[in-house]
């Protein structure tokens, strides 16, 4: 693959899930993942700060839900600015085209204890995104980081359903399902 060729950060990305899955990541160096996507280190390193942060995009996934929620309906309650977010993920990063990606990316961080630390920090930052966010919206403190907190949940268990469906469902309808049984087994207690 030549190295001007357009998309490296998709083609390190694809080469590093490649890498991890069939050597291990602790067996998977910068240097090969690069030379795998056809590009030097030091295009891996103006994309990625470190090997990790290959799987993981930055901070994208926050800013996409964030500025879903911003530019839901005025009229949206908490919830519905939070499914909003959803359906944006769903049209962005978590497509049918995509599933067996995000399959093998989940598979991957599940297999190593510092890519889930990773993964578990990331979700934190998609929490504190979708809190200021729901602030930005005028949503009281306790009510927005209640809202994002119920949000992350639901999300965790629509990205984990929707891994292992093979029905074809689009990641929005998967994730609002989960939060309305969230929200219905909460009503419980």
């Amino acid at each position: 693959m030549a190295r001007w060729e357009p998309n490296a950060a998709e083609r390190l990305s694809r080469a590093a899930l490649d890498l991890f899955a069939e050597r291990g990541y602790e067996n998977t160096t910068v240097i090969d993942i690069a030379e795998r996507a056809g590009l030097g280190k030091t295009t891996f390193f103006r994309h990625f700060p470190d090997k990790r942060e290959v799987l993981f995009g930055g901070d994208k996934m926050a800013a996409l839900l964030a500025d879903a929620i911003a530019t839901a309906p005025g009229s949206a309650a908490p919830l519905e600015a939070v499914a909003a977010a959803f359906d944006a993920a769903g049209r962005e990063a978590f497509t049918l085209a995509r599933r067996e990606i995000v399959a093998r990316r989940a598979a991957v961080i599940a297999a190593n204890p510092e890519l889930l630390e990773r993964e578990a920090l990331k979700g934190l930052g998609l929490i504190a995104a979708m809190t200021d966010a729901l602030e930005r919206r005028g949503v009281p403190d306790l009510t927005a980081r209640l809202a994002a907190q119920l949000g992350a949940l639901a999300m965790k268990v629509a990205y984990d359903r929707w891994i292992d469906g093979g029905a074809g469902e689009e990641f929005g309808e998967v994730a609002r399902r989960a939060l309305s049984e969230l929200q219905a087994a909460a009503a419980l207690y």
